[in-house]
């Protein structure tokens, strides 16, 4: 026994106090486990959300287009015919006309898209950069309808009057390509709803590869500087292998944005359901298909829309799939180095 009263009383109550503290310790913890308990099931349920949505699209768009399929099979998708009047129904010319313009405004969006994002990123002066990064981003909020006006009241007049007879008298006297830019000379056409959706994706793309090329560490460009690499070389030597994920997924943004684009298309697609080589040549989209034929489809013609809509549903996922697959394979490839 202490002989300091105090000494023997703390003595006596210690136990207590420890098992107080360890008491509060334990529901702390128990509070806390049902914490994370919960916020890793809340978030689980947004996550599955995501795909519970995207089944739902599947599963209604499939159920939609179902009639469709059981009238014409997969022919549906090999046909030219479009004739509400008799209710026959093919996909071929949708398909074409939305292909065809999006690989037109990605092969001219990409270069462009990834010189703006170069010079504000490696050239531009420190002062010009963000009013001109502002500038870019404000062309990715204007509305889809009014590219679309401008390209039907301004560019598509412009569009026939200047560049289309310069195309056809250059490009179009080539054996082989001529056939491409040959036909009349409208101002509206496949041509013009690629470049019309060209200028939309562009915002699009050059902002995503902006972002990503300005994550760079300095150090590894100022490394390469002191090598005596150019900037073309710091460029294609370090920055791009070291976003080439940010900038396949920038330019996998704008594809799905050029693909799905709907009401720009529609104004200077010309509407037609026809198929020919010339890009002069009015033609259709799925997009332009769906706007202009939803609000007084009859059955039949109304299946054959939900078919259009799966149909560009699969597109697009084929694509973003071609893309994480050669993401992948460049991947492996640089683990074998």
């Amino acid at each position: 026994m202490s002989a300091n009263p105090s000494a023997a009383l703390a003595d006596l109550l210690a136990p207590e106090e420890t098992a107080a503290r360890q008491a509060a310790m334990h529901s702390t913890m128990r509070k806390q486990r049902m914490q994370d308990f919960i916020f890793h099931k809340v978030t689980m349920l947004f996550a599955a959300s995501v795909l519970l949505v995207l089944v739902g699209i599947i599963v209604s768009l499939a159920i939609g287009a179902a009639p469709a399929f059981r009238q014409f099979g997969l022919g549906f998708i090999t046909s030219v015919e479009w004739d509400p009047v008799d209710d026959k129904y093919g996909a071929l010319i949708a398909i074409t006309g939305t292909l065809v313009t999006s690989f037109i405004a990605l092969l001219i969006a990409f270069p462009v898209s990834f010189g703006i994002a170069l010079f504000l990123t490696e050239i531009c002066p420190v002062w010009l950069r963000r009013p001109m990064g502002t500038a870019v981003e404000l062309l990715a909020g204007v509305p889809s309808i009014i590219y679309g006006m401008w390209g039907l009241f301004v560019f598509a007049p412009m569009f026939a009057d200047h560049v289309q007879p310069f195309l056809k008298a250059t490009l179009g006297q080539l054996p082989v390509i001529g056939k491409l830019f040959a036909g009349p000379m409208m101002g509206i056409g496949i041509l013009t709803a690629g470049l019309i959706l060209a200028v939309m994706i562009i915002p699009f793309i050059s902002s995503v590869m902006r972002d990503v090329f300005e994550i760079v560490p300095a150090v590894l460009k100022e490394s390469a500087y002191g090598l005596g690499c150019t900037k073309w070389e710091v460029v294609r030597k370090i920055v791009l292998p070291y976003t080439k994920t940010g900038v396949v997924g920038g330019v996998m943004l704008g594809l799905g944005r050029a693909l799905g684009e709907t009401m720009a298309v529609t104004f200077v697609i010309g509407n037609a359901n026809t198929l020919s080589w010339s890009l002069f040549s009015a033609g259709n989209s799925i997009s332009s298909t769906l706007a202009n034929e939803f609000a007084e489809a009859k059955p039949l013609q109304m299946a054959s829309l939900f078919a259009l809509a799966l149909i560009l549903f699969a597109i697009t996922f084929i694509v973003l799939s071609a893309a994480k697959l050669m993401l992948a394979g460049m991947s492996r490839k640089e683990g074998v180095k």
